[in-house]
């Protein structure tokens, strides 16, 4: 008998039996779980301002309020990160803010970030108690994880993790996304020498160039960056691996080991016809322009013009961010057109109704098969084809399928096509040696090494597109690999 896991239901029993008579508990049972606060849908479609406004000191301890201290508290296994859930949140609960952020910043590096664009409501939200055991709404942890991360920053008495004496030894992670940004906290706190590297003129990934500030704003990504900075990592901009240096390069600079996330920016397209012709985005250089460059500005030099009618092709996060993008930049008709149903869509559920109360229009069981352009080339009108689902693709969710005879018309001035993206190829095809999969994806062990021993990689350019915390979870485990590597190196 496994008397470790004997004891551990025991206990489990006894605690819930307690919860019966225990009369805070039945409290916390039937308190009601707190909304966010936010900005008034026909006020916040027109403006670039963030749409959560966060909880108020009240509301966050109420909400802390609700969560009952479980004995094996399964929120924790949801989380990529392995954040001590109940700890944290009972910091919140007796006042002690500060106290909270630190507790989840022992094991992530981005709280402000990740409370704000992570999917809690399929990782921790959707093991928590509540959700499992009373089919109630769960303790809204991510917003407690923002409000706890936003009262740090607002307070200026950022905390900063305990670092171990330097050990002099110098590694690099190529792309400054959240896969990197959690891997050089880890390797900087075990006292490494650590460099990110980044292709663009500003640190952060996605979380820059492909999250709209009213989703997450760049100033908050830019204040958990320079708590980086205080713990002595160093970023460098402008620098291409694999153009501007070679990997080979960099070993001769005294670079002992390299962790590679350099994402998956290359976009995918659906191959119809017309798909060139002008005013036909992705969406990877739509949102890219308006994030990083400042496109949306009318003193731009290549100003991302818009008009009346704007269709975004895809379900995903990256289309509602697109979409509603466009209806804050004037866009009279802003429309998703997807060709599965809005319950099948990959996107956040937040997202979409956020989308629909901004007044976006869905498209959905349909499909674009044709764009039609003027004589100078300009795209005026998308040929939209009907769907209905049929048996379950490899994706689980039910395959959609061309009706006959469906097709029909519809004016566009502006098409930006969010179907996907692919793994960064630079590289794979600059690194001789490193195995990748069919789909360009680099190939890793469970400690997330490379074919080549002093290569790691993590994020999507090991998953091919996935969420921010996930790819914080490769960071993460990649450097409890490289430091593995390195000192058993040593030891040799």
């Amino acid at each position: 008998m496994d008397l470790k896991k004997f004891y551990k239901e025991q206990r489990a029993q006894e605690w819930r039996a307690d919860i019966r008579k225990d009369i805070k508990t039945k409290e916390r049972v039937s308190m009601t779980r707190t909304k966010m606060l936010e900005q008034d849908p026909n006020i916040r479609n027109k403006n670039g301002l963030e749409v959560n406004l966060g909880l108020t000191e009240k509301l966050a301890m109420e909400e802390a309020r609700r969560c009952i201290d479980c004995p094996d508290p399964t929120c924790i296994s949801g989380c990529p990160v392995n954040i001590y859930i109940p700890k944290f949140i009972k910091k919140i609960e007796i006042g002690d803010f500060l106290g909270a952020a630190r507790i989840i910043k022992e094991t992530n590096s981005l709280p402000a970030v990740c409370g704000r664009v992570c999917p809690q409501e399929k990782q921790c939200e959707a093991n928590c108690f509540y959700t499992i055991k009373l089919g109630q709404p769960p303790v809204a942890i991510g917003f407690l994880e923002r409000f706890a991360a936003d009262y740090e920053q607002n307070s200026g008495k950022m905390a900063v993790p305990d670092i171990a004496e330097s050990n002099g030894i110098k590694v690099a992670a190529v792309g400054s996304g959240p896969a990197s940004l959690a891997w050089a906290t880890d390797m900087a706190r075990l006292g490494y020498d650590v460099t990110v590297f980044e292709a663009l003129h500003e640190i952060g990934g996605v979380l820059k160039y492909g999250i709209p500030d009213f989703r997450l704003p760049n100033s908050v990504v830019d204040v958990e960056i320079d708590n980086l900075r205080t713990m002595g990592v160093k970023f460098v901009t402008n620098f291409v691996v694999g153009r501007t240096a070679s990997i080979d390069d960099l070993r001769e600079q005294g670079f002992e080991a390299f962790f590679v996330a350099s994402g998956a920016g290359l976009p995918r397209f659906m191959n119809i016809p017309g798909e060139n012709f002008n005013g036909i985005f992705s969406s990877n250089e739509f949102l890219t322009r308006i994030n990083l460059m400042g496109a949306a500005k009318e003193d731009y030099d290549t100003p991302v013009s818009l008009g009346k009618n704007i269709a975004v092709i895809g379900g995903g996060n990256t289309a509602m961010d697109s979409v509603r993008m466009s209806k804050r930049l004037g866009a009279e008709r802003a429309m998703i057109v997807y060709r599965r149903t809005r319950a099948e869509m990959p996107a956040r559920l937040e997202e979409v109704q956020h989308a629909i109360e901004e007044e976006i229009e869905f498209l959905n069981l349909t499909s674009p098969i044709e764009y039609l352009a003027n004589e100078k080339g300009k795209v005026t009108h998308m040929i939209l084809q009907k769907m209905e689902l049929g048996e379950p693709d490899d994706s689980g969710r039910r395959r959609p399928i061309p009706i006959e005879g469906s097709e029909y018309k519809v004016p566009v001035d502006v098409v930006i096509v969010a179907v996907g993206v692919s793994p960064n190829p630079l590289i794979p095809a600059s690194v001789k040696g490193l195995k990748t999969t069919k789909w360009g994806t680099i190939i890793v062990n469970d400690d997330f090494q490379t074919s080549i021993e002093d290569i790691f990689a993590g994020g999507d350019i090991v998953r091919g597109g996935a969420t921010v915390i996930l790819a914080m979870g490769d960071g993460r485990d990649a450097a409890t690999g490289m430091d593995e590597y390195i000192q058993n190196k040593i030891k040799k």
